[in-house]
């Protein structure tokens, strides 16, 4: 019997001791599972950074990438008659002679001068004896440039006096009498509109700083050191704010506004160090055939900016997902609107990065199929016509996409690449597909992010604002150019027109005449 009891407690000890080392070998097998996922999650994000730093700056695909996503069209897409026959009877490429490139000509309206080669007098005659008439001329045109003329304008006021009433005691009658100085921009100054918007537009259109400009000026024996070309600016910005105050409220006018920002370096702020980040606000809006692109300086990107350059508006503002436009358009009579090329640049960024927690290339698909709809805008005039049509074309569309992202939320570790893409479309979702509610309002924020595009290119060039008044005379100065552009207007003629009149614009009339989207009186 002992020796029955004595092998049962043995038993009873061995498989304690296997369920011990079993426990052990599941325990260990998790932790290797464990790891072994860290590891791949660390190399995802390894390749980001790697991404980030050596990849192409544009967000357009490759041939190959887009041949990749056609892959995902669906079988039972529609086909043009021109498709099918090419399925039946394969694709014939025609003949073709490659044309030989043709210069564009030069523009009619620059002056011609003429310079005439004739051959010798002694060539005019025939060997016959007559002499040859002329039957036509050959005419090729070059281009010529002149350097930029510097003048200088002196005006002259000639005075009088009546020697006879100088000693009459009649201070009036021998006052000497001369005719005011006109109104100009800057008084006292040296700078005609001409030279004013010159510089203007060389820096906040071209982007070219102002130290450069003084070397230019140098070279031509002009002394104009950056300091007066600086005084210049914030004095002209200040002179224009009646024209940037007509055009804050027709920004609010039209059914769509779009608010952006970006970073930039000021100097000399108070109570911050030189290295601290401030930012340069966008808006753009009004009615559609008066566009208005508007810039903002603020040390910071915090709600109340936000809430302030919104002001009183009502109607849609469409942003990306920072989260202070959440909190700045969560008012009555605002209907927020989401950005689809921020959802879109997040899947591009994963597709770079790739790896094995899921590909990105169907979600791009789709995207692009939205976009795609949007060239129907110039054949569908009406704005109801393309809302309806477009509305009827994309829902299927949406619906696939967001089943795609409602699996992808399962099967992909939120916080690779793809995981974030999807995260951020689906907490978007909502304000993303509000575009459909009207024709006015496109899928993204292109149209401000271009208008933010020149101020980032002069920012490479200028690299800081030297003061707070210096980075408020930029906002005002870019976007009175901005709106000039977007309007069609040449940004140096315009300016030029609007210093030569501004000083004498003293009503209402005269000043509305001014806005960069008046029409041009000769």
């Amino acid at each position: 019997m002992d020796s029955v009891a004595g092998l049962l407690q043995e038993n009873q000890r061995l498989k304690i001791e296997l369920a011990v080392e079993r426990r052990g070998r599941e325990e260990a097998e998790r932790e290797r599972r464990a790891l072994e996922k860290k590891t791949q999650l660390q190399d995802l994000r390894i390749a980001e950074l790697l991404s980030q730093l050596y990849r192409r700056g544009s967000e357009k695909l490759s041939a190959d990438e887009r041949i990749q996503m056609r892959l995902f069209d669906e079988a039972e897409r529609e086909q043009t008659p021109r498709e099918a026959t090419e399925d039946k009877a394969g694709i014939v490429v025609p003949e073709h002679t490659r044309a030989r490139p043709r210069r564009r000509p030069l523009p009619p309206e620059l002056p011609r001068v003429d310079v005439v080669i004739d051959i010798p007098e002694a060539d005019k005659r025939c060997g016959c004896g007559q002499e040859l008439v002329k039957i036509g001329e050959e005419v090729s045109e070059k281009l010529d440039l002149i350097p930029p003329k510097v003048q200088v304008i002196r005006t002259v006021r000639p005075k009088y006096a009546c020697h006879h009433c100088e000693g009459s005691g009649d201070e009036e009658r021998a006052a000497v009498r001369c005719a005011p100085m006109p109104r100009t921009i800057i008084d006292k100054g040296i700078a005609t509109p001409g030279l004013l918007a010159w510089v203007v537009t060389a820096k906040f259109a071209d982007a070219l700083p102002l130290y450069r400009q003084e070397r230019q000026f140098a070279r031509i024996g002009v002394d104009l050191p950056r300091q007066t070309l600086a005084d210049w600016m914030i004095r002209a910005a200040e002179a224009v704010s009646p024209i940037l105050e007509i055009l804050r409220d027709r920004v609010r006018a039209g059914p769509l506004l779009q608010v952006d920002e970006t970073t930039v370096q000021v100097l000399e702020e108070e109570g911050r160090k030189n290295t601290t980040q401030s930012y340069m606000w966008v808006l753009w809006g009004g009615p559609p055939t008066q566009r208005v692109i508007l810039y903002h300086y603020a040390p910071s990107r915090a709600t109340e900016v936000a809430v302030r350059l919104i002001g009183d508006y009502r109607g849609y503002v469409q942003t990306d997902g920072y989260e202070v436009y959440d909190r700045a358009c969560d008012r009555t009579g605002i209907v927020h609107v989401g950005c689809w090329a921020h959802a879109r640049r997040m899947f591009v960024e994963a597709k770079k990065v790739g790896g094995k927690s899921g590909s990105a290339d169907e979600a791009l698909a789709l995207i692009t199929k939205l976009y795609a709809l949007e060239a129907d805008r110039a054949v569908l005039e009406e704005p109801i016509a393309f809302a309806e049509h477009r509305r009827d074309l994309v829902q299927p569309i949406l619906q696939k996409l967001r089943g795609w992202l409602d699996r992808k939320r399962d099967q992909t570790p939120p916080s690779s690449a793809v995981g974030k893409a999807v995260a951020y479309t689906l907490g978007q979702w909502p304000k993303l597909i509000r575009y459909l509610e009207d024709a006015a309002i496109g899928p993204d924020t292109n149209p401000c992010e271009r208008a933010i595009r020149p101020f980032v290119v002069g920012r490479k060039n200028w690299l800081f604002s030297g003061s707070p008044r210096g980075a408020a005379a930029s906002a005002a100065l870019y976007g009175l150019i901005e709106t000039a552009r977007a309007n069609g207007l040449e940004p140096y003629a315009y300016l030029r027109r609007l210093f030569e009149a501004l000083p004498t614009a003293t009503t209402t009339e005269q000043l509305a005449a001014l806005v960069p989207f008046a029409p041009v009186k000769h």
